[in-house]
């Protein structure tokens, strides 16, 4: 029996005022309410918003696979 997996990629992109790192995960646990079977993330694009000369919030674009069949 072989274990083929069939992916689907879809791209998000997750914001924070704190940190790019948390941008990432707040894109993740969005997008896992409602999609099942996520696989893997690739990070494509960091970005930001600059308020009075500081960071006011980070922006990361993510490519986001999910399994959508197995054969």
């Amino acid at each position: 029996m072989s274990n083929h997996h069939t992916y689907k990629k879809i791209e998000i992109v997750g914001s924070s005022p704190v940190s790019s790192d948390e941008a990432i995960n707040n894109a993740l646990a969005e997008c896992a309410k409602s999609i099942r079977n996520l696989e893997w993330f690739e990070v494509v694009e960091t970005r930001g918003h600059i308020e009075n000369g500081k960071v006011g919030h980070y922006q990361v674009t993510l490519k986001v696979g999910f399994r959508i069949a197995n054969s």
